[in-house]
């Protein structure tokens, strides 16, 4: 099934007010090679922030977890592995096709963060790595996963944020507006989907501004560090119960 088309074909390139269609349609047209894309434009290290989310979201046997924004599912594989019982979500429906292609044993879902397709209290941990930041209304979103998280579970949210040293901050910013966009156009299928990832990296609240956010939707003993110098950083709250 096609993504979200608009008047003058798929949309290649979201604007920054992330029209839900155009966003939609952007991740469509890059699924096949996404995977290999970030592998290459994070240097690698996109493996590690994954590691680390795996171990912040601690997931159990018997457990069920929600992998929001889970793309083909690759960030869901480590919690099927722990032997909870994890749904990954998506609202691309390319990426979910491939994803179903690559791990057809996996129950992938369609939904909009802002509007999930599932009952309240449903969810031990729910989990959100690289998408909040191409959600139209961050704080519905938040307050969504807050809703189908159970009395006591967690939410971990890895984003690429704001480089906590001014100098490397600044060579950061070049290298997402100059040096990325071409390497990208090496390895992606849609090359101007990365100025706006670069675009919606440089517009995206600091930490701080992220954990307000987060204690603003309803979410206690929020928490927050940095990977890899702030490049991303890993949020973490539960809701009403619970201990870091």
């Amino acid at each position: 099934m096609p993504g979200p088309y608009c008047h003058n074909g798929p949309v290649t390139r979201a604007s920054l007010d992330k029209q839900p269609h155009e966003v939609a349609s952007m991740f469509d047209d890059v699924a096949e090679r996404y995977d290999l894309t970030n592998d290459v434009l994070s240097l690698g290290q996109d493996r590690r922030w994954r590691k680390e989310v795996t171990k912040a979201v601690d997931a159990r046997p018997a457990q069920k977890i929600l992998d929001l924004a889970a793309g083909t599912a690759t960030s869901s594989l480590p919690f099927a592995r722990s032997g909870a019982y994890v749904v990954p979500c998506d609202f691309s429906l390319g990426m979910l096709q491939v994803g179903k292609k690559r791990h057809p044993w996996l129950p992938l879902t369609a939904g909009d963060a802002t509007k999930l397709p599932f009952k309240d209290d449903t969810f031990d941990a729910v989990t959100i790595s690289f998408g909040l930041r191409n959600v139209q209304d961050t704080d519905a979103a938040l307050r969504e996963l807050y809703r189908v998280t159970k009395p006591g579970g967690r939410v971990v949210i890895c984003e690429f944020s704001h480089p906590t040293w001014a100098p490397f901050r600044t060579v950061y910013t070049e290298y997402l507006m100059r040096a990325l966009p071409p390497v990208a156009r090496s390895v992606s299928s849609n090359p101007d989907a990365y100025v706006y990832l670069a675009e919606s990296i440089r517009a995206w609240p600091d930490q701080p501004a992220l954990a307000e956010r987060l204690t603003g939707a309803g979410w206690s003993k929020v928490a927050y560090r940095n990977l890899s110098g702030g490049i991303v950083a890993l949020h973490r709250g539960f809701k009403g119960t619970g201990e870091l």
